[in-house]
């Protein structure tokens, strides 16, 4: 199974309107109450002060990209990112129910666009201008939630009506960036299992190691993450990499069976826990 097959790009893109604008005449008089020249600042201000719907929007949208990255890999420096095939449809349904849960908070934004003006207008006092809003129709085209699908395209696949010498360069140089992107995108497996290692290793002091007045709070999150990470990589391993299979393996044994009330609970069982995740650390080249 090849690269091609055993994966697909998918491109996630999700607009938010910034509601923010710059206020020259406050930041000219800042400037001038301070004895400061223009360019010293700018006073930027929030044009939906007063309410938190589209503050709920900026941030669920955020919530999306960052999940979007946890279940895929990097491709290009931006734009479409690398899901395995195996995940097409455990990916296309959680985002299929992210985009339906968004566009419900989009039309409940713009219905109450009229009166979370009227919240900005008391909350701006002297600084609201009824021109820096744009209409109800404007302001919904800047939001967005979008997803495209396509194939990762092999370097045989050009059709291009030039020279042979010419094309046969053209997919030499496609395979080499084909390559280095590959082995870009298979890092970010091995930088996040080394990531929720070490997290998890830094957590797991001996009480009379931990700084002076220092309290761990632990969640289930704990095991949880690494556990849900086990079963990321298989999909992620895109290479079939024995070595990354391997030091998967390695941490779903280490957190068998530990239950995170006896992490909390008993030191026995933080310093197994953490010896054990050390010796992960220590046995490959991250």
């Amino acid at each position: 199974m090849t690269i091609t097959s055993s994966s697909m790009l998918v491109e996630l893109n999700i607009s938010c309107w910034t509601a923010a604008k710059i206020d020259k005449r406050v930041t000219r008089k800042a400037a001038e109450d301070n004895n400061a020249i223009d360019s010293a600042g700018k006073y930027e201000k929030n044009l939906m002060a007063g309410s938190s719907l589209r503050k709920e929007l900026a941030d669920y949208a955020a919530a999306c990209r960052l999940r979007h990255n946890q279940l895929t890999m990097p491709w290009c420096d931006r734009g479409p990112r690398l899901l395995p095939t195996s995940m097409f449809f455990d990916y296309k349904q959680e985002f299929g129910g992210r985009q339906t849960y968004f566009e419900d908070k989009i039309a409940r934004f713009v219905r109450e666009y009229p009166v979370l003006q009227t919240q900005a207008q008391q909350a701006l006092g002297a600084m609201f201008n009824p021109e820096d809003y744009p209409s109800v129709e404007a302001v919904r085209n800047k939001f967005g939630f979008n997803m495209v699908f396509s194939p990762v395209p092999e370097s045989g696949d050009f059709r291009l009506d030039m020279p042979a010498q010419d094309l046969a360069a053209m997919r030499a140089h496609y395979d080499a960036a084909f390559d280095s992107r590959l082995a870009d995108a298979m890092r970010e497996p091995w930088d996040k299992l080394h990531k929720t290692i070490s997290a998890m290793t830094d957590k797991l002091v001996k009480v009379e190691d931990a700084p002076d007045g220092a309290v761990t709070r632990w969640h289930d999150t704990f095991i949880g993450n690494a556990a849900e990470l086990c079963k990321m990589l298989t999909h992620l391993n895109l290479t079939k990499d024995p070595k990354l299979e391997q030091a998967r393996r390695d941490l779903e044994k280490a957190i068998a069976g530990v239950d995170i009330d006896d992490v909390k609970e008993d030191s026995g069982v933080r310093t197994d826990l953490k010896d054990k995740l050390n010796g992960i650390l220590k046995s490959y080249e991250w």
